[in-house]
Formats: C-alpha cells, sequence, structure tokens
C-alpha cells in the first residue's frame, strides 16, 4: 500500500499522528479564557491566582524544552511523543477530579510537563522527513495545529463546557489523548530507514549524537548573542498571542463590552483562525522568497500596532476588536520564524536542542505575562463581586493590555537588531 509504503506519504501519517497531539496540547492550555469563571468560582480565588494556575502549565512547559530538544535529538519523535501524549492527559484527568486551587494547579503543571514535548518532537520530525527548503512551510503548518486547536478552545469548547459542565469535558480531551499517543507510538518513526523506507531526496539521514556532543552545542547556544534575541522575539510574541488569545481575551470582553463568556469566544476564535492562516501562510512565504527576517520584521511592527489600539483607545468597537484579534493571531506566522532561523545556523543534528532553547523561552513568556497583567488587574480591581466574580475596570484592563504591547514592540526591536545585521 503506497500509503505506507511511498515516504513521501508516509510521513503524513507519523505528522498527523503528532499534530492530533498537538492540537490537544493546544486545547488544553488555552482552554483557562473559556474556564475562567467557572475556575475562579470553583476553587474562589483572585485574578492573580487564576493568572498564576493558568501559567504553571507554561512553567513547565518552558522548563522541559531543552531536555525534550536533547531527547528529541537522541530517541527521536516516536518514544518522545507518546509519552508526552499519555503524561498530558494523564494530567488533564487529574485536573477534573481537582477538588481545590494547590491540586488543581499541580495537574495543570502535570499536562504542561507531557505538552511540553510536543511541538519540539514534531519539528524534529519535520527536520528528518522533510527537505531544507520544506522546513519553514512545516514549522508554520504544525503551527497552524495550534490555530485548530485553539479554535477549539474557543466557541466549541464554551458550548460542550456550557451543556456537559467543564470537568466531563476536559475528562473526554484526556481520553482521546491517550488514543492519539498509541497512533504517535505506532506511526511516528524517527526517520524513513527506521520505518524500513527508502531516504528521500535531498533530505539526510540525521546521524545520531551523543549527549557531550548535543551538551557542546548547548554550550554554543548560551552564548549565541542571534540566540537571545530570537528567545525574546519568541518571549514576547508567542507569551502575548497565548495570554491574550488563551486567557485574558475572554474575561476582557465579558468585563468591558458586557459580553456573555460564550459571545465572547467568538472573538477569540477569530484570533485562533488567524493562528491557523497566519502561520502556515507567512511560513510558505518565507521559504518561496529565501529570507526570514524581512517577513518577521514586517510582521512584528503590525503586531505591535495593532495590539496598541486596546491600551489607546480602551473601549474599541467591536469590529475593531474583532479585527484585532484576529491580527493578534495571525501574527504567529512571524513569531514562528524565530525557529527556522536558529535551526538553519546548526547542524541537522543539533536541530532539536536549537530550536527548543528559543521555544522555551517563548512558553516563560506564556508564563509571566498572564501572572502579571493578573497583578494589574488586582491593583485596579473594584472591589465588589458578582455572582462569585470580581468586578475589573476598563483602566485595569488598559493597563493589563499595555503590558504586551511594550512586549511587542521589544520583540520588533530585537528582529529589527537582526534584520540590519543580516
Amino acid at each position: 500500500m503506497d500509503l505506507l509504503t511511498d515516504p513521501r506519504k508516509r510521513r503524513w501519517l507519523g505528522w498527523g499522528s503528532l499534530a492530533v497531539v498537538f492540537l490537544l496540547v493546544n486545547v488544553h492550555r488555552l482552554s483557562t479564557a473559556v474556564l475562567s469563571e467557572r475556575l475562579t468560582t470553583d476553587f474562589a480565588i483572585s485574578a492573580a491566582q487564576l493568572g498564576t494556575l493558568h501559567a504553571s502549565f507554561f512553567v513547565v512547559y518552558a522548563l522541559v524544552q531543552i531536555p525534550t530538544g536533547v531527547l528529541a535529538d537522541r530517541y527521536g519523535p516516536r518514544v518522545v511523543g507518546a509519552t508526552g501524549a499519555v503524561v498530558l492527559s494523564g494530567g488533564a484527568i487529574a485536573f477534573t477530579l481537582s477538588d481545590g486551587y494547590l491540586v488543581a494547579f499541580l495537574s495543570r503543571a502535570l499536562v504542561g510537563l507531557g505538552s511540553g514535548v510536543i511541538f519540539i518532537t514534531m519539528l524534529r520530525f519535520c527536520a528528518n522527513w522533510y527537505r531544507v527548503d520544506e522546513f519553514g512551510t512545516m514549522a508554520g503548518l504544525t503551527a497552524g495545529i495550534a490555530g485548530l486547536g485553539a479554535i477549539v478552545a474557543t466557541t466549541p469548547l464554551a458550548v460542550a463546557v456550557s451543556r456537559f459542565g467543564w470537568r466531563p469535558t476536559v475528562f473526554a480531551l484526556a481520553l482521546l489523548g491517550f488514543l492519539a499517543g498509541a497512533a504517535v507510538f505506532v506511526l511516528a518513526r524517527s526517520s524513513p530507514a527506521d520505518a524500513g523506507l527508502d531516504p528521500i531526496e535531498n533530505v539526510p539521514e540525521q546521524p545520531s549524537v551523543s549527549l557531550a556532543e548535543t551538551a557542546s552545542y548547548l554550550r554554543e547556544l548560551l552564548t549565541d548573542r542571534e540566540q537571545w534575541l530570537l528567545a525574546v522575539i519568541f518571549f514576547s510574541g508567542m507569551g502575548t498571542i497565548l495570554t491574550i488569545i488563551g486567557l485574558w481575551g475572554v474575561p476582557y470582553l465579558v468585563v468591558v463590552h458586557g459580553l456573555s463568556v460564550t459571545a465572547a469566544s467568538y472573538y477569540t476564535l477569530l484570533g485562533s483562525v488567524g493562528i491557523l492562516i497566519g502561520a502556515p501562510t507567512v511560513g510558505w512565504v518565507s521559504d518561496r522568497i529565501g529570507r526570514r527576517l524581512l517577513p518577521m520584521v514586517v510582521g512584528l511592527g503590525a503586531f505591535a500596532l495593532t495590539l496598541a489600539v486596546i491600551p489607546i483607545v480602551g473601549t474599541p468597537p467591536l469590529p475593531v476588536v474583532a479585527l484585532t484579534y484576529f491580527l493578534v493571531g495571525f501574527s504567529l506566522g512571524s513569531v514562528m520564524l524565530s525557529l527556522p532561523i536558529i535551526k538553519e545556523e546548526y547542524p541537522p543534528e543539533a536541530s532539536g536542542v536549537a530550536t527548543a532553547t528559543v521555544n522555551g523561552a517563548g512558553f516563560f513568556g506564556a508564563a509571566v505575562l498572564p501572572a502579571v497583567m493578573g497583578l494589574a488587574l488586582d491593583r485596579y480591581r473594584t472591589g465588589d463581586v458578582v455572582a462569585g466574580a470580581v468586578v475589573y475596570t476598563e483602566f485595569g484592563y488598559r493597563v493589563a493590555f499595555a503590558i504586551t504591547t511594550i512586549a511587542v514592540a521589544v520583540a520588533f526591536l530585537c528582529s529589527l537588531r537582526l534584520f540590519v545585521r543580516e
């Protein structure tokens, strides 16, 4: 059967199995926006605590990035990806059984632990099965799966939670994760040779790398100035996108514009559609023109200007908010170019650890920015409680969104520095 014996077709089965797991990763990590009111009520927590609960996923996710790069380079995507799927699904089940803030915090951290290995594993799989001039497109397509997961985490998740409750819904996602992990173990082989297939033209067999060699590459990365600039870009850009689409985008619309959670989720759904479209599109354009930094600079500049609308205006018309959220999501494509840039600076056997160092910074951003925004909101809260939920102010949201706007402006300046040095 060609699907199993033709390496050009077989690679899509392996990538697809990993993509299902990565879709679930994004549903879990962005679900807090839709679940925010229920979690706040069930666990009796403040905005800062909600931000910290949301961030627990990202702290662990970020911490495991470099170890994941090492494991992916050494053991390949099959074992690492399947193990990650099992761990994240186990954490999701524990989250549904949580009866207090501490258990929920630790359970969500466990979801982050399992989730943290999937994206780098997918990039390593792409490096082993796709040509260099296909990598930007595949990195963008992989990030596009994040957009699809983010779409599921908005209105579809809100409807499911409204109908079945948040605990049964998350439990069902966990069961799907176990099935997807089994598919990864069967289908996601490390390379065509590992699957017993002929090599793909212009895709060199990736050499085995020792721990000593990986440590050497890691030391080089940690002293690489360009790697640090790319890490700042990923910290600010990825952190902002995940914070707005995954947490504070919905509460902002509920508080400032008076929408219901379900109605507000339509707007973050537009942001998720932006991710789905933007990441593959920008990656494809970058591969076609053979340039990485130019589309990055243009995209990040537009990102900063777009996001500035909310802190400047405070309550822009809802169509403007819709366009803003869409463009925030679309901007992921420019942020994602950090990964092919760093990958192309290092040998193929170091692709996992090279992309992991930059990718990890993005999820530290996704851990730090929600909590900082939560602190800003708590600083400007009214002190009133309505239906068990704390009431925040428009000015507090303007300050909170200003924080992310400044972060993206810093990312733009870093990309400009790289562009000038190109």
